[in-house]
């Protein structure tokens, strides 16, 4: 929800801007002629003065979200055991999962993405399979190979393992010469 919110932000923000240097431009520059009186003035530096505070918070806002550390990004797993800590990448994983599912026929052009949930480890297999067996047997056994593997190598729960079918690879059609 606060991605969302800081996107509509930055949106605004930068509509603003644009807004704000464009009417800078046209009258600086002459093509908007304009006389104000007294009671005018006062009105346009009234608005002008609020403009500048929400601008200047929402730059504040945006400064401080480039500068602060995404901590909901794990690079890697923290376990500890009575021999001490052991450090496990989340690239690791993702190894483990792709020589997992590599062991599966008819499985090609694989990818692995892992994130790390209170739950466990989700992960997310893509393939492209060559079209001869079973998706449904095909998807199960991979599954469950890629989770009892990963399970039982690292010792980490894995809480879900989803397999994403990209495509059927296209084999190349040979002719036969007889001479």
């Amino acid at each position: 929800m606060a991605k969302v919110m800081d996107r509509l932000l930055l949106f605004l923000y930068s509509l603003s801007i644009g807004i704000i240097s464009i009417l800078a431009i046209l009258l600086l520059s002459g093509a908007i002629p304009y006389v104000l009186s007294i009671e005018d003035e006062r009105v346009v530096w009234f608005t002008s003065l609020i403009i500048a505070g929400v601008l200047l918070l929402l730059s504040l806002r945006f400064f401080y979200i480039s500068i602060r550390r995404n901590q909901t990004v794990q690079h890697s797993i923290d376990q500890r055991t009575e021999y001490g800590d052991i450090q496990i990448s989340v690239d690791t994983i993702e190894n483990l999962c792709l020589k997992a599912a590599s062991r599966f026929r008819g499985m090609q052009d694989l990818k692995a993405r892992v994130r790390v949930l209170d739950s466990g480890l989700d992960i997310t297999i893509r393939a492209v399979v060559d079209g001869e067996s079973s998706f449904p047997v095909l998807t199960s056994e991979v599954q469950k190979g890629v989770h009892d593997h990963v399970e039982e190598i690292t010792g980490i729960p894995v809480s879900n393992v989803s397999v994403y079918i990209a495509n059927v690879s296209q084999s190349p059609s040979f002719k036969s010469r007889v001479e």
